[in-house]
């Protein structure tokens, strides 16, 4: 009863605005949201993805195909976060200027589309999480219809399941530069070094994986339940065989596994505060 307590009150709080552009990457909750806002307001409702080398072209494709789909309406802006120092210098703030660059594009089209709020897709338990990125929402005045429900993580997906949507069970995926060490000048070469590894692994047939960038050495990061299969020396030599030609001298494997947010294991406290 309380789930579908909270579905109501999403349901309001869109229902009363005027329009709205959603900032979608494709993800459960980013993509929930843009589903709930286009069955409430139809056209006056505008999905935004921000493209640039940081999104996997798989996830670009995924994204597309869902709103068509759904018959979500989709507006596409190139963003240039790599073009600004701040970011591309990769510090604990980056996800600040990735998001100020997209709430800043968002806010410009908003105003020449002429709609009257954005959106995006931050629930309640990312409250708890280094996220530099909802300062930058604040700033632009972003709405969070998810996080203002009071829904978790697990209760979207349970409502995505619940409407029949694919999304539902889908793994999370950060932006590419999140597997860049930090401290290391985010490139669109090691991006692409890292989405073409990740492609490997995934082609060797594992489904949760996240490929760690720390220059010459690539750390794997494997669901714990695929760490047997992959601890042979036939499948490590396949491993080895498949991302040393990416320009990887060294790769080793987590023995903690696949984990999202591991990078910030290496920052101080002191970073981790600066950054909220």
């Amino acid at each position: 009863m309380e789930l579908i307590h909270k579905l109501e009150e999403l349901r309001s709080s869109l229902g009363k605005l005027d329009s709205l552009m959603v900032a979608y990457s494709g993800g459960t909750d980013s993509a929930y949201l843009a589903y709930e806002a286009h069955r409430l307001l139809g056209e006056r409702m505008l999905s935004v993805i921000a493209d640039s080398p940081s999104l996997p072209r798989a996830e670009l494709s995924a994204a597309l195909e869902f709103a068509v789909q759904h018959k979500i309406p989709v507006h596409i802006l190139q963003t240039r976060e790599l073009d600004d120092p701040n970011y591309a210098r990769n510090d604990s703030n980056r996800c600040f200027h990735c998001k100020d660059e997209l709430f800043t594009q968002m806010e410009a089209a908003r105003v020449e589309l002429g709609f009257a709020h954005i959106a995006y897709g931050r629930n309640l338990d990312d409250d708890g999480d280094l996220r530099p990125g909802q300062r930058a929402a604040a700033l632009h005045k972003a709405l969070a219809p998810l996080a203002a429900a009071r829904l978790t993580k697990l209760e979207i997906r349970s409502l995505a399941r619940e409407a029949g949507l694919k999304i539902a069970d889908k793994p999370a995926s950060a932006c590419l530069s999140s597997r860049i060490e930090y401290g290391r000048t985010v490139t669109s070469e090691n991006l692409s070094q890292v989405e073409r590894a990740e492609e490997a692994m995934h082609a060797l047939g594992f489904a949760h994986v996240r490929v760690r960038h720390h220059g010459e050495l690539a750390r794997v990061e494997i669901a714990r339940e695929d760490l047997p299969r992959a601890l042979t020396l036939p499948m490590l030599d396949s491993i080895t065989q498949a991302l040393r030609p990416l320009g990887f001298v060294y790769i080793t494997l987590d023995t903690q596994g696949y984990r999202t947010g591991s990078m910030n294991d290496m920052l101080p406290v002191s970073a981790i505060t600066s950054a909220h």
